[in-house]
């Protein structure tokens, strides 16, 4: 039986929709229900069971679950302006650490979700080099929680046999339930329909122009891709970026959305709650050198590649 936390979110139900589509539905989905935008996602998707958090990690401890071949640990707090420490200690370090000991004591495969945000401003780099891991600098509590599992897998000297993913911008099918922390694509082709114009915040720096502030976006079909690439060679262990590689401000970002919609580009720039300032990134990009060492291949698609489908074959009807 294959694992998939966070199964009926964002990435997890793209997941668990690749697994089926391989032939895959000896799934056990753990998530909460707490959205029906999350019972949407799940409505298509094959899977044999569904437990909430709870009932699952009752049955970890207990380890009464059946044969786990694989653990997808997609399931916890994403939210990068979540201020509750504690929480973030329970939910992205605690539950990691205890599916992580799970796993490796079953002799299951563990993959789980890292963040781009453990990079913090980009002083040091996008390198996913473990032995890089230290000079990180997260900028928000998200972030540091995230990191907080990356050092104590390798301390614990586990990287070897189990891998994370920093995912960087993703956007795509079946975020509709994340709302605030839904991507720019979404709320930009919103706007985009709703008001004819697109929203950006403003730069504080002066050497980003309004809107010229970098992110490394990828496509949900790619993401989950390079995530199953790690499920397809066990032999792979560490972090890995999971990102394009590529650049782009969100000038670019709001063209793509326009452009997909047949429409004239309008960007209105916005002030940036002060709130957001101090822990703002204004460059992030991917190093993958190192999955494509490790033998991932697969073309990924550009930005604009990624809106377009994105827009014209999922939202239309949205």
């Amino acid at each position: 039986m294959i694992v998939v936390t966070g199964g009926a979110g964002f990435i997890g139900s793209s997941l668990v929709q690749e697994l089926n589509a391989r032939g895959r539905d000896d799934i056990l989905i753990v998530d909460v229900r707490d959205h029906v935008e999350k019972e949407k996602n799940l409505k298509p998707l094959g899977y044999a069971r569904f437990l909430d958090r709870d009932d699952f990690m009752a049955q970890v401890q207990s380890r009464s679950l059946p044969d786990v071949t694989a653990v997808f640990h997609l399931g916890a707090c994403s939210s990068t302006t979540e201020t509750d420490e504690a929480f973030l200690r329970k939910n992205n370090f605690e539950y990691t650490r205890d599916l992580a000991i799970f796993a490796l004591e079953t002799d299951a495969r563990f993959i789980y979700a890292s963040s781009a945000a453990t990079y913090g401003n980009g002083d040091q780099g996008y390198s996913d080099d473990e032995s890089r891991l230290e000079k990180l600098h997260p900028l928000n509590l998200y972030g540091h929680s995230k990191h907080q599992f990356d050092l104590w897998a390798r301390d614990q000297g586990w990287l070897s046999r189990i891998v994370g993913v920093k995912y960087f911008n993703v956007f795509g099918p079946n975020e509709n339930h994340k709302e605030d922390m839904r991507s720019m694509v979404l709320k930009g082709y919103l706007q985009a329909r709703e008001s004819g114009r697109i929203r950006l915040f403003k730069s504080y720096r002066p050497e980003y122009e309004h809107g010229g502030q970098v992110r490394d976006f990828i496509y949900i079909k790619d993401a989950v891709a390079m995530t199953l690439f790690f499920y397809d060679h066990p032999e792979t262990g560490g972090v890995f970026n999971v990102g394009t590689g590529q650049a782009r401000d969100w000038n670019d970002l709001a063209k793509s959305i326009f452009s997909a919609m047949g429409r004239e580009t309008q960007i209105e720039y916005i002030e940036m709650p002060e709130s957001l300032r101090d822990q703002y990134q204004y460059h992030t990009c991917a190093e993958i050198g190192k999955i494509q060492a490790a033998g991932f291949k697969q073309p990924i698609r550009s930005l604009e590649e990624g809106v377009k489908d994105y827009i014209q074959n999922h939202l239309s009807s949205f």
